[in-house]
Parts: structure tokens; sequence; C-alpha cells
């Protein structure tokens, strides 16, 4: 298990040119990167269904404390939404990227009220680099910090955030369903002038439409309970639903440069094994090293992918990291108190 100072030298890989080629031609050769359209718009079709049921059932029920316990399924079918809007990030969905775009602009920005762009931006930069420190947003400096050298510049108030941050972190995702959307505002100032446009029109048709269904439900001290439980839910299960991919997996030398893509993108992701419960509870991004080495294939694609490139990692001496759920949540816990270790040393 790599702890926090972990890097692994770039000239370990000297045939990360030709290690991908061959398990890409498989995989092609199986139709397992052809696109999956008919799957797709069921399932959105079925969440979008589910959505407004649970918009109906709200109203139906009036208000009454009782009726702030939908906060629950609303945010599991957020989450269902969330991962629509990811996948068709990656052009996993539609074969165009206009009507991938706006499959992703109605599933993010105007269900969620979440930035398409600015999720776009982000999560396009951690597939390209994940788990560098001068190059992935995701193991950035933020509230939490990823290596003991970041940890070394903290500071005050900071500093004892990354003291304690592996206790703090299941709070802090409490949080998340909030930031998600303040970040998408904050946003808005990078995009080009067209795209701010829609992408703020539909944020704030969002705004209002979600305040006007809180307030014709409920009174306004329920509401405020209710989107406040809500949007801590919906970031309770995003966070849950990424922390096992990344965190306490190896991190690239950030002077090294020789990665080839199969090494890069394996050795820095973790597998999450599990039936079908967990595959619909994740997303199937527990499949996470089949989806950094094809971003591109559909989801329901990936479990029938995982054999082969199992079968490949073992023939060119890769390893090939799969765990539990619960054992996944252990080894990036445990990753982030290593980190913050030398701040609780005595001095």
């Amino acid at each position: 298990m790599p702890h926090a100072s972990t890097t692994l030298d770039a000239s370990a890989e000297p045939r990360a040119a030709s290690d991908f080629a061959p398990l890409l031609r498989a995989v092609r050769d199986q139709g397992l990167l052809d696109r999956r359209i008919g799957w797709y718009a069921a399932g959105a079709t079925l969440n979008l269904v589910a959505l407004s049921g649970t918009v109906a059932a709200m109203v139906l029920a009036g208000d009454t404390w009782w009726t702030v316990l939908f906060a629950l399924p609303l945010a599991v079918l957020w989450a269902r939404t969330a991962f629509f809007g990811h996948d068709a990030g990656h052009a996993q969905i539609t074969r165009g990227r206009r009507a991938g775009r706006v499959v992703g602009l109605l599933h993010s920005n105007l269900l969620l009220g979440m930035s398409y762009a600015w999720w776009n931006d982000k999560h396009n930069r951690h597939h390209a680099n994940p788990n560098h420190v001068d190059k992935d947003p995701d193991v950035g400096v933020g509230a939490l910090v990823w290596t003991q050298r970041q940890a070394e510049q903290r500071a005050g108030l900071a500093r004892w955030l990354t003291r304690n941050q592996a206790w703090l972190f299941l709070p802090m995702l409490l949080l998340e369903g909030i930031a998600l959307k303040v970040s998408g505002f904050q946003d808005l100032k990078r995009q080009p002038p067209r795209e701010r446009t829609v992408e703020a029109l539909l944020l704030v048709a969002h705004l209002v439409g979600y305040t006007t269904v809180l307030l014709t439900v409920f009174s306004p001290v329920r509401a405020l309970v209710f989107a406040l439980l809500h949007h801590a839910l919906f970031g309770l299960h995003l966070g849950l639903t990424f922390a096992p991919n990344h965190k306490g997996m190896e991190m690239p030398d950030p002077d090294g440069e020789g990665w080839g893509h199969l090494r890069r993108q394996v050795l820095t992701s973790r597998n999450v094994r599990g039936g079908f419960v967990t595959d619909w509870a994740l997303g199937g991004l527990n499949y996470q090293i089949e989806h950094h080495l094809f971003p591109s294939m559909p989801r329901p694609h990936l479990r029938l992918a995982q054999p082969l490139v199992r079968a490949h990692c073992a023939a060119v001496g890769i390893p090939y990291t799969e765990t539990s759920l619960l054992d996944s949540y252990r080894q990036a816990l445990r990753h982030m108190h290593e980190v913050g270790a030398p701040l609780r040393a005595p001095r």
C-alpha cells in the first residue's frame, strides 16, 4: 500500500508506447467502444420519470416534517443525474459533440445547478494526469491535501484541518453539494461569452425552479431544512462514489514525464468489486481502471472490458488493484491520515 510520499520512477516503463496498443485493439475488436444510445436513452428517461414522481409525491404529501425525508431519494436520483452528466462529458452517450453538450447541460446545469463546462474542464485535466500534484486538480491544495509536502506548507486553520483531515473527510463531504454549485458560478468568468450565457441561464433556471418547488411544498423554515439536508446527502453520495477511485494510490513523480497511458491510468486507479448493487450505486465508476483507460467507453461495457484489462496488466507486469468498497474507504482514509502525520508529531 503506497503512503503519502510514494512516487514511482518515470523511467520504469521502457515499453510505454507499445503496452497499451494490443489492449486497445482487443477492446475495439469486441465492440466495447461502440455507443449504447438506447441504453442511455432508457436510463435517462427512467431517471427523469423517477425525479418527477418524487417531486409529485412531495407536493401530495404537503408541508410536514415527514415530507423532508424525501431528501434522501431525491439525493440518490440527483447522483444518478450526475452520472449521466459525467458520461455525456466523456462522449459516452452520443456520437456528436454538440448533442453530448446538450445532454450534459440539461443534466448538470438545469437539473442539478452544477456547471457542465466547469466540471468538464476540471475532470478532463484529472483524466489526463491522475494523481499528478501539479496537473491533476483533484489532488491540488484545497480544503484537503494529498502529499506531505503540501501538508508542510499549511498554516493556521488550514494546518489544523490537515492534521485532522481523515476524521473530517466525511463531515466535509456534507458541504460538497453546495460547493459544486458555488464553483460552477465562480467558473462563469472563465468561460467564453456565448458559453457563459447559456450556462448562466440554465444555472439560474435551476435555482428558480428548485426554490419554487420547495416554497410550493414547504413553509420557508422546512424548505431551508430540506434544501440543506438534500444537498448534504447529495454531496455525501458523490463523495463516497469518487473517494475510492484514486486516494491512496500511486502518485507520479512531478519531475518525470515518462509514464505511458497504460501505466499512468492503471497504477493511479483502484477498482471496487461488487455486484449489481455496487455497480448501480457507484454509477459504474467502481470500474475505475477501465474507465480511465477508455474514458469514452459506455458505462455498461466497463464490466465487460474488465477481464481483458486485468489479463493484459498481468501479461505486461503492471499491478491491477481491486478491493472491497469498505477497504477502499479504509485505504483512502489511511492515506489522508498519513499525509497529516508530520503535523501531529510533538515538537
